[in-house]
């Protein structure tokens, strides 16, 4: 015995996913009841499930030339200069926001 499920997704995904399951031999139905099946045996989602990388990456003071860091100091210095201070609390912030640290 089987049930019916109606589900609503983009389009474009729904065409894309077809596509990608034909590839491997299957069709959407038997891909759904895979992840399913998967889902159950784990007793959750069936791979991890993580955001995104930052557009940005934090790049070590070692993993810099001596050029980069001197021109990484000197925005440091012309946004003092320029009246652009932080404090620890929104820095901290900032790199939450940005850098989820």
């Amino acid at each position: 015995m089987t049930t019916s499920m109606t589900i609503r997704m983009d389009p474009e995904i729904k065409k894309e996913a077809q596509e990608l399951f034909r590839s491997l031999g299957l069709d959407m139905t038997t891909a759904i009841n895979l992840f399913l099946r998967q889902s159950l045996m784990h007793r959750g989602l069936p791979f991890a499930v993580r955001q995104p990388r930052p557009r940005h990456h934090i790049t070590a003071i070692g993993g810099m030339t001596r050029a980069e860091l001197d021109a990484e100091l000197q925005k440091g210095v012309d946004s003092m200069k320029a009246g652009k201070v932080y404090t620890a609390d929104e820095v901290d912030a900032e790199l939450r926001r940005e850098f989820g640290i």
